[in-house]
């Protein structure tokens, strides 16, 4: 089905029956092009009928594998066929660094010297699709005139055929991609003469043909003999996936690299116990002639050890790629994704110091740094404006990412450097893009001189991805947490009154999982003559539940303030809990004080019941009567009760995040918490307060907010 669309604007063509038209239109027209361009691979797209996506109709010169990342394309992709979509115009992309320049993304994945023009079909009026043509990496940087002619007039002759084709309703068949003639079955067959193949049977080394698809095609007795498998389980095979020492994605890279180049590609592989073979790819358009023979001194040099100097053939290997990515996804603060590409990335592409930069309110901003000697080499950045003439503000605003081999190439682009020295000889600054923005710039430094090939340069900008995305989420975070703790610290109170004849200590502790933002409250509100003291928990730990607790402790203040009796404070917040209908619950404990008397009343709306520890070490549970959670039953009422609080008494009031833990008892909890108030009873105040908190189960991992409010009676007035 051919989709049209005319970039503001989108058609369609009818999706009525196929019906024939007669030639296979795209193949011929895609064979057509290459052979006027003398290109040796290509591909043409059509727009989806009911989506903004480019769909692979055909492809010829290469399997369809190549380009399997990319056979459906959003509009918005980066990458040349979307771009000559979006621009109606021809992309020009003239080798290997260009590529690794403008679409890292390719670029990384098909990491070969190759040039490619993507064209846009079209009418005046309408873009049916895009076609892209490659050339091995011996093309000229620039396409020619009489190439760009001939590439533009031909897919706007196919864009008329399209055009009258949905006119006529009659959109296209699938049609086959065009791929090479398969090889006969015999050797004769293969060769041309039988005298041919007798020639290439007596050469001492051995002979293999593969097709574009990588399968053998033909080999000599000599390569069977050296591989080590019958010539009839090679044919028909590709040698990576059949040979099990050649199962390895670095040696079918190398007959990619071949493919897609076309150019002479060569790698040593190690046939168990200790055989080192060299096999030498000699591409073509119609396949490849590989040549196997023994490499006695690579295997000598493999004996001998690694010589000084020597580095991995990689930058970064797949799995290190597998690797890094699962340990961003896990960094959740700014300095996490500093120390991650410190311990993880830097060592892992040979570079020895690191900073990370964003920006905020137009200026460069240096979240991070590691490698320097002298942290004010990195820091003099921070603040500089982002018009500013230096390497890192340019990349961070483009998106462009820079690399300089040497500090001569530097200095000459940015002089400025010259007065800011910080001891390194090369530099890659990477532009670190998320969400289609930049959001900051990674700078790797390097001791040494250090060439960028268009390879390293390709896998280290698709690092930035990968490292964008995890800075994005950070500085989300730390922007959150830093609210979140903010936002907490305002409602809950910054101290604790003194009170006459009571001491008081209070701790609260966020839960592990989500925003370090909860329910929990705690507060002490000195009245004339007595005094309330409050500690209640809002369903959930986030902002609503913040914000809702931070009416509820207003309200208890004020109701207290106006001399309301406990159960009346109780009955009071419930009703305006219910009134505000913000459909959370709440449950609350609230004590009025009266240390003159050595009493306090209570009264309980769904409260884990408070512990008190008598002077001499004895701990019981006070089982309270209550009522409901706050915020269910209007008409509900909160009965009080009057227990004894003596001066040397310690009254332990919680949440219940202090004893609910994954698999223990809440009533084992409940008794190893009395267990601590008995042991640690007479310490200080704050002393036990921490004491409770820390040896918590809960502590450590907590799915809920942990509050404690701890009274003790004394026996000055």
């Amino acid at each position: 089905m051919v989709g049209v669309s005319d970039g503001q604007t989108s058609a369609q063509a009818p999706a009525a029956a196929r019906t024939r038209v007669g030639r296979p239109l795209l193949s011929l027209a895609l064979a057509s092009m290459m052979d006027e361009v003398h290109a040796h691979s290509g591909a043409v797209y059509l727009l989806a009928a009911d989506e903004p996506v480019l769909e692979m109709a055909v492809m010829a010169g290469l399997p369809r594998a190549f380009a399997a990342p990319w056979e459906r394309v959003g509009l918005s992709a980066p990458i040349p066929v979307a771009e000559a979509v979006r621009e109606r115009r021809l992309v020009w992309v003239g080798g290997e660094q260009d590529m690794a320049r403008r679409y890292p993304r390719i670029a990384v994945v098909l990491p070969y010297p190759f040039a490619l023009a993507a064209v846009p079909v079209a009418t005046p009026t309408t873009v049916y699709g895009a076609v892209f043509v490659t050339w091995p990496g011996s093309h000229p940087p620039e396409l020619s005139d009489r190439d760009q002619e001939h590439l533009t007039a031909a897919c706007g002759r196919l864009a008329v055929r399209l055009k009258r084709a949905v006119e006529e309703s009659r959109p296209l068949y699938a049609e086959p991609d065009l791929l090479a003639a398969p090889a006969m079955g015999g050797v004769a067959g293969t060769l041309g003469t039988v005298e041919a193949a007798r020639m290439v049977a007596r050469l001492p080394y051995g002979l293999c043909s593969l097709d574009l698809n990588g399968r053998v095609s033909f080999a000599n007795a000599a390569a069977a003999e050296l591989i080590g498998a019958p010539v009839s389980q090679l044919l028909g095979s590709q040698l990576w996936a059949t040979v099990p020492w050649l199962n390895d994605p670095v040696y079918e890279d190398r007959y990619r690299a071949a493919l897609l180049s076309q150019q002479t590609t060569s790698f040593v592989a190690l046939r168990p116990p200790g055989d080192w073979l060299s096999f030498r790819l000699y591409p073509s358009t119609t396949g490849l002639s590989v040549r196997v023979s023994r490499a006695r001194a690579v295997a000598e040099m493999n004996r001998a050890g690694p010589r000084p100097g020597d580095s991995p053939s990689r930058l970064v290997t797949i799995s290190q790629v597998l690797s890094l990515a699962g340990a961003l996804t896990e960094a959740v603060s700014v300095q996490d994704v500093v120390q991650l590409v410190a311990d993880e990335i830097a060592p892992a592409v040979g570079s020895q110091a690191l900073v990370l930069l964003g920006s905020r309110a137009g200026r460069l901003h240096v979240l991070g740094h590691r490698g320097y000697a002298d942290p004010h080499v990195v820091e003099r950045f921070d603040g500089l404006p982002l018009a500013e003439q230096t390497p890192g503000a340019h990349v961070l605003s483009s998106g462009v990412p820079a690399f300089f081999d040497s500090r001569e190439q530097l200095e000459r682009l940015y002089p400025v450097r010259h007065s800011t020295p910080d001891g390194f000889a090369a530099w890659a600054y990477l532009p670190l893009i998320a969400s289609g923005r930049p959001v900051g710039t990674c700078v790797l430094a390097y001791a040494d001189t250090h060439p960028f090939p268009a390879d390293e340069r390709a896998v280290l900008t698709s690092l930035g991805g990968l490292i964008a995305q995890a800075l994005e989420r950070a500085v989300l975070y730390d922007a959150k947490h830093q609210l979140a703790h903010g936002l907490q610290q305002a409602l809950l109170p910054h101290s604790l009154p003194t009170l006459p004849g009571i001491e008081a200590a209070a701790r609260y502790l966020p839960a592990t999982q989500g925003m370090d933002i909860g329910g929990d409250f705690y507060d002490l509100v000195p009245t004339r003559g007595l005094a309330a003291a409050v500690i209640g928990d809002v369903q959930g730990h986030n902002v609503t539940a913040a914000g809702l607790m931070g009416q509820i402790r207003t309200a208890v203040r004020a109701y207290t303030t106006v001399g309301q009796a406990p159960e009346e404070v109780m009955r009071s917040t419930n009703r305006l809990l219910i009134d505000l209908g913000a459909e959370l619950f709440a449950s609350c404990l609230y004590l009025r004080l009266d240390p003159e008397r050595g009493r306090a009343v209570m009264a309980r709306a769904g409260h884990p019941p408070p512990l008190l520890r008598r002077p001499d070490g004895q701990v019981r549970v006070l089982d309270l009567a209550g009522g409901p959670l706050l915020g269910i039953d209007g008409s509900a009422t909160y009965p009080t009760t009057e227990v004894e609080l003596t001066p040397g008494c310690v009254l332990a009031l919680y949440t219940d995040g202090l004893i609910e833990s994954p698999g223990v008892d809440i009533e084992d909890a409940l008794a190893a918490l009395g267990q601590r108030l008995t042991e640690a009873g007479d310490l200080p105040l704050d002393e036990l307060a921490d004491a409770l908190v820390r040896s918590s189960a809960a502590a450590q991992e907590r799915i809920d907010d942990v509050a404690v409010l701890l009274l003790r009676a004394r026996t000055d007035g």
